[in-house]
């Protein structure tokens, strides 16, 4: 079940980053994720509420959060603060790049989670998964070499370093979430991380607003947009936690397989945005695929 969990997560994922795409247009970084973090804690509360006040309805089921310690909610908060890089950066380079780019970018994160995931928790590949990752870092390989004829240099343009930041903050919030699940409910992880994260961003623009530069300052446009973005990643996250959780979970195969959300947002950027070089991405993205299949057959 972990498996499918992944799969369906990376399904919603995509379609989360086309609809964040769209909404970059219409209004400034911090507001869109304050926002549909916000919405995100508001859908959860009733599951973090019902642990809070000591009611037993939802025990025994993927939708229990307890409490927690102490530790664990410093724990939490930690990812909250790397989760919040991850996010606002991510989305600053997505809303100034292609998203077939800013996708390609990202799909790179497996690789390093791969790493992490063998050098600290000690997983090992069996053989055709090994076929199937080395199938999944070509793949990437013919992306960002596709990405590099548009233009944008994966070393100095300042909106692919963006990106960067983004993949790194992300993999240090993949191998502490590995470590979160051993011990925490997903529910409860994924519920707190929400309403810390919504507190650090509160802050951050009420910061931007008052002390920073107002030039730089853009009103809320209100956009229906938000609370869509708002259900897709609620769901695509609870999925990821669930995944994680479960029993022989391994967390260099879910990192990749969420991954394979490129394939919706190269679909979509294709057919809404009007991107260049598909031919060549679209035959990286078949590898790319073939690769996912062949990891799930294989695990």
């Amino acid at each position: 079940m972990w498996l499918w969990a992944a799969i369906g997560s990376a399904i919603l994922l995509g379609i989360y980053d086309v609809f964040k795409k769209q909404a970059s247009t219409r209004n400034d970084v911090l507001h869109i994720l304050l926002y549909v973090t916000a919405l995100s804690t508001l859908l959860l509360s009733p599951f973090i509420l019902t642990s809070a006040f000591g009611w037993q309805w939802l025990q025994g089921t993927a939708f229990d959060a307890s409490p927690g310690t102490a530790r664990d909610h410093l724990l939490v908060l930690l990812k909250a603060f790397i989760v919040s890089i991850s996010w606002g950066s991510g989305l600053i380079g997505l809303k100034n790049l292609p998203i077939t780019t800013a996708g390609t970018i990202k799909t790179s994160r497996p690789v390093f989670v791969l790493l992490g995931s063998i050098l600290i928790f000690g997983e090992r590949l069996n053989q055709w998964q090994w076929v199937a990752v080395l199938l999944a870092f070509a793949a990437l390989w013919m992306l960002g070499h596709t990405s590099k004829r548009e233009g944008f240099d994966f070393v100095r343009n300042k909106w692919v370093l963006c990106m960067w930041v983004s993949v790194f903050s992300g993999v240090a919030s993949a191998l502490l979430d590995k470590h979160l699940m051993s011990s925490m409910q997903p529910m409860f992880v994924q519920g707190w991380c929400n309403f810390y994260i919504t507190l650090i961003l509160a802050v951050s623009l009420l910061i931007v607003k008052y002390f920073g530069n107002p030039a730089h300052y853009q009103p809320y446009k209100h956009d229906w947009l938000i609370l869509i973005i708002a259900l897709f990643i609620t769901w695509s996250d609870f999925l990821y936690f669930l995944s994680l959780s479960g029993e022989g979970a391994m967390l260099s195969v879910v990192s990749i397989l969420r991954r394979s959300s490129v394939i919706i947002t190269f679909i979509c950027g294709a057919i809404f945005f009007k991107e260049k070089n598909l031919k060549s991405k679209g035959l990286a993205l078949l590898i790319l695929l073939a690769a996912m299949i062949l990891l799930v057959l294989a695990s």
